[in-house]
């Protein structure tokens, strides 16, 4: 999609010629740089933007590229200001961002997963963004993943979660409760009732987490803005050893097998062997191949409040050295944030986008992004405290311990708690 910009700049005080004759934050990569001026915009010739100098130097993986590229000249054309977009491995970006900020290098811009904030906020390399009235025209929960500390360090673009696929020729109808979708997968008569993936070590608990919501027993609890606190941990209250109790019984039933890795999860329900199926968007075109009719539905809760999972907000952030501030906001906002390169975005990955006028216009074409979108839209953001990266391995390995049956239920879950508190402060 070849994306223009007809609407106005929300930002009028970017717009200053003078504002702009800045110079850019360096660049380093193995990629050359791909952004290049566009000769015509909107029919108008280039040579009517405003004169300025500099540039922006954007790391982008390769999926974002064309989209960006497009972007980049429609920026350029406006503005005067070059984009160079360097092509980087998304796995690598946050640490050659770490490593090469505070040397002076680095983009002005990046790519990257709102979990990151942590790592990129503590290490004092990612700047705030003032969103202003723009905070509103995005879906809340993306807002609020890029939040850090009461302040936004990201524009967002897509979002992205579990919910639970279903087979409807086996199940025509979507299940309200976790006890009424097992009792309908167990009368469709396939081998499983429901599948998720687990490992043989560690479980899963990303992909059990919504359960765990269901009990009330989310990882850290919330400050008045949203963001997670991480003094207040909350894992091992009373709904934690609801939800360990609850863990126990389903291992014991069967529903939960730790034999059962997301290979073979994903091999029994593309082979019809189960109705249900808690994964995310990524193993939707492997089922539709094998001629799987999916649909997509809510994850039914074991407990009393809803079964949230954890969300992914993918986005652009600001370097804290990048000396061009102003035109990286402008290029942030008003072109990265625009509905034309949001849905230019999802149509490119496949991903709800964070923008709430292209979210709505891609939940109304495409029944699979509705389902996965609704459910994201309720989700709770995965934390991007420091503090998270000491929880996932007792986490883990206490879940598959309780599975397994390898102790009372609530005692493991306790020590569990102890373990991670110990592990936090």
């Amino acid at each position: 999609m070849r994306a223009t910009f007809s609407a106005p700049i929300r930002l009028g005080a970017l717009l200053s010629a003078g504002a702009f004759a800045l110079t850019a934050c360096g660049a380093s990569g193995s990629a050359e740089p791909s952004g290049s001026p566009a000769p015509e915009q909107n029919g108008e010739s280039s040579s009517a933007a405003p004169e300025a100098a500099g540039e922006l130097t954007v790391w982008v993986d390769a999926d974002r590229a064309d989209v960006l590229a497009d972007a980049a000249e429609d920026f350029e054309a406006d503005t005067g200001i070059a984009v160079n977009l360097v092509q980087q491995d998304f796995g690598e970006i946050r640490d050659q961002f770490v490593s090469q900020v505070p040397t002076g290098e680095g983009p002005d811009i990046a790519v990257g997963a709102h979990d990151w904030l942590g790592v990129l906020v503590t290490n004092g390399v990612v700047a705030p963004i003032e969103l202003g009235d723009a905070a509103n025209d995005f879906e809340q929960v993306t807002v609020d993943a890029w939040s850090y500390d009461g302040q936004t360090y990201g524009v967002p673009y897509s979002i992205e979660n579990i919910a639970l696929l279903r087979n409807t020729e086996l199940a025509p109808e979507a299940p309200e409760t976790f006890d009424e979708m097992i009792e309908m997968g167990e009368a469709s008569g396939a081998t499983y009732p429901f599948l998720v993936g687990l490992d043989p070590q560690a479980a899963d608990p990303y992909h059990l987490y919504p359960f765990q919501m269901s009990f009330g027993a989310p990882v850290f609890g919330t400050n008045e803005d949203a963001s997670y606190n991480p003094e207040d941990l909350q894992i091992g209250n009373e709904g934690g050893q609801e939800f360990a109790q609850w863990l126990a019984e389903q291992g014991e039933a069967g529903v939960l097998n730790t034999n059962i890795d997301g290979d073979l999860a994903l091999e029994n329900f593309n082979s019809g062997d189960s109705p249900f199926y808690l994964t995310g968007p990524w193993n939707v075109p492997a089922a539709q191949e094998n001629g799987i009719d999916v649909a997509v539905d809510p994850i039914p809760a074991p407990g009393d409040s809803p079964a949230q999972p954890f969300v992914g907000v993918q986005g652009f952030f600001l370097s804290a050295q990048s000396e061009n501030v102003v035109a990286a906001t402008n290029f942030l906002i008003n072109y990265i944030g625009s509905p034309e390169v949001q849905t230019a975005l999802y149509e490119v990955g496949g991903r709800a986008p964070a923008l709430t006028e292209s979210f709505d216009a891609a939940l109304a074409e495409d029944e699979i992004v509705a389902g996965f979108g609704a459910v994201g839209a309720d989700a709770v953001p995965m934390p991007s405290i420091p503090e998270m990266g000491a929880v996932w391995d007792f986490w883990g390995a206490t879940q598959t311990a309780i599975i397994n049956g390898e102790g009372d239920p609530v005692e493991l879950w306790d020590r569990m708690a102890e373990d991670i508190a110990g592990a936090v402060d």
